[in-house]
This record gives structure tokens, C-alpha cells and sequence, in this order.
């Protein structure tokens, strides 16, 4: 039996997730029993899902021991731009307006793929220079006009309440990546590159192949999630989720991905992005005022990453220990 707990407890996402459970059988309580509802979790999964779709690929670049903080940029540069697209009449179709998104993203993430790969930049200062750059290119094409929920009516019955349009894009987005992961040659060389670098290089993988491609499939996501953001939220604006790239990095934090690279996982990645929309959305529903919001949601994400560090370490010096006797 407690062979049995050691190897439970020993694993993050089994600690998280029972963490998670407890944190939120306290919240139902405080709340009077109607955080469990269908239509709390609904909204919960809904009002994050630009975060849950975008820490898939911040996944990928933290496992190579990058960074990209232009994500939320390339958002607003793709969702402005299908959302000015709507409101001059260009077209409606909500395939090609989500193509376009996509395309836009991926563009935007295969120049910071090649700038950080071929021209050797640091990832964070690449991607700090180029989320000026994609903010700044929303506003630009805006013009200090914005796109109206009449501008975008038809679009945004794609992700308004009550539809399962972003639940889909979420479910696949998700099946893709755990398979792409754990069964292809691609997901074996980007763990292999956040561990060794030199030694994956030596081994004959195109390091900077791999990393480009990394870039690039965070770009399309983060071009999606703008797609996404202008059917949920029914408007278009340049400034829209801005420093969203925090929350999108502490949800992979917290699902134990490595700032340092090598070690995550798809289904921590999700269990973390779940628990801070878990806490995202319990914090006014508990009567905490919004000036100390962002302090206990702070304070308890540092909490749980620690917890899970320590818990970590103490399972690393037992299996040490075992090995030695």
C-alpha cells in the first residue's frame, strides 16, 4: 500500500490533480455548493480556452528551453485582421476567417522561429521585441477603429455561450498533441533538445529545424486563439488579451513543464491550465476584493509549484537512496 501511494504521489500530475480536487471541493463550499454546477465549469473551460489552446504550444518552446511572450500579439495582430476583414464586408465564411488567423499566426511565428534559430537571438529578447511588434501592427491596421458585435454577427455564433465550437477546437487541439507527443519522432526530438542540446545536435537532429518548426506551431495557435477570441467575445480590438502571455506560461508552470526545458507534459500542461482557471474564476466568487486578487492568485500558484518541486525532489532522494542499498 504504501509502495502503491509512493508511486502515485511520485508523479506531478497525480499531485496536482489532487491538489486541484481539494482547492476545489473548499471553493464549492465557500461558495455554497454552486461551484460544482455544469454551467460554472462550462464557463470556465470557455472563458479560458485562448489559454488552454495557446499553453499547448508554449509547451512545445519551454520543453526546448525557449520562451515566446509575443503570443498574445499575434492574436491581436490575426484577430484584428479577420475581425477588419468581417467589418468591411470581405467575407463572413467562418473556415476561411479561421484559415486566415491561422496563417497569419503561423507567418508570425516562423519569423521568430528563424530570427531565434538562424540568427541565434535570445528567444526572450526576440519575442519581447516581437510582441511590440504584432501589438503594434493591430493598431496600426485598425486605425483606432474596432470591430462591433454587429461587425462580426454570424462569426461569432461559432463560440458564443451555449455553442461547442471552442469544446471542439480545445478536444482535438489536446488528442493532437498528447499523440503528437508521446508516439512521433517529432515530439522525441523536441525532448531530446530541451535536454541536451549539444548531444541531440550530435545525434543527427537539425536542432534548428526543430526549433523553427516549434515557433511556428506556437504562432498558428497563438493565430487560432485570435480567431477564437473574436467569435467568443464577439468584438475585434487591438488591445485585446493583453498580458494573457503571463497566465498562458504560469498554466504550463504549473503543470510541471520545465522553464529550463526537457520535462512536461501534455496532460500537466492541461491539469495546470485547469487549475488556474480554477482560481481565475473563484477569486471574485469568493468576495475577495479585485485589488487582492492578483496577490492570492500569486501566492497560490507559487505555493503549488513549490509543493510539487519539493514533492519531486523528496521522490528523486528515495529513489536515490534505493538505488544505493
Amino acid at each position: 500500500m504504501k509502495s502503491f501511494l509512493r508511486k502515485l504521489t511520485g508523479k506531478h500530475e497525480v499531485s496536482l490533480a489532487i491538489i486541484m480536487i481539494l482547492m476545489f471541493v473548499i471553493i464549492d463550499i465557500l461558495c455554497g455548493g454552486t461551484f460544482h454546477s455544469f454551467t460554472n465549469i462550462k464557463d470556465i473551460f470557455r472563458n479560458n480556452a485562448l489559454t488552454l489552446l495557446m499553453s499547448l504550444g508554449m509547451l512545445l518552446v519551454l520543453l526546448t528551453g525557449g520562451i515566446d511572450i509575443s503570443i498574445t500579439g499575434v492574436l491581436a495582430f490575426s484577430g484584428m485582421t479577420i475581425g477588419l476583414m468581417m467589418k468591411n464586408g470581405v467575407t463572413h465564411n467562418v473556415f476561411l476567417l479561421f484559415l486566415i488567423a491561422t496563417a497569419i499566426g503561423t507567418v508570425c511565428g516562423l519569423i521568430n522561429g528563424l530570427i531565434i534559430a538562424k540568427g541565434k537571438v535570445s528567444p526572450i529578447i526576440c519575442t519581447l521585441g516581437a510582441m511590440y511588434i504584432w501589438r503594434g501592427m493591430a493598431y496600426i491596421i485598425s486605425g483606432n477603429a474596432w470591430a462591433s458585435a454587429q461587425d462580426v454577427s454570424g462569426y461569432s455564433d461559432f463560440g458564443k455561450d451555449g455553442k461547442i465550437g471552442p469544446y471542439i477546437i480545445l478536444g482535438v487541439a489536446f488528442i493532437l498533441f498528447i499523440v503528437m507527443m508521446k508516439w512521433s519522432s517529432f515530439g522525441r526530438k523536441v525532448y531530446a533538445i530541451g535536454s541536451n542540446r549539444e548531444a541531440a545536435r550530435i545525434s543527427g537532429i537539425n536542432v534548428d529545424r526543430v526549433q523553427i518548426a516549434v515557433y511556428t506551431i506556437m504562432g498558428a495557435l497563438a493565430g487560432l486563439a485570435g480567431a477564437l477570441s473574436v467569435s467568443i467575445y464577439a468584438s475585434a480590438q487591438p488591445n485585446m488579451q493583453t498580458g494573457k502571455e503571463m497566465d498562458v506560461i504560469a498554466a504550463c508552470v504549473i503543470g510541471g513543464v520545465s522553464m529550463s526545458g526537457g520535462r512536461g507534459t501534455v496532460l500537466g500542461t492541461l491539469l495546470g491550465g485547469i487549475f488556474y482557471a480554477i482560481v481565475y474564476k473563484a477569486l471574485p466568487l469568493v468576495g475577495l476584493d479585485s485589488i487582492w486578487q492578483n496577490l492570492i492568485k500569486g501566492i497560490i500558484i507559487l505555493a503549488v509549484v513549490v509543493i510539487n518541486v519539493v514533492t519531486q525532489r523528496a521522490m528523486k532522494r528515495q529513489n536515490l537512496a534505493r538505488r544505493e542499498i
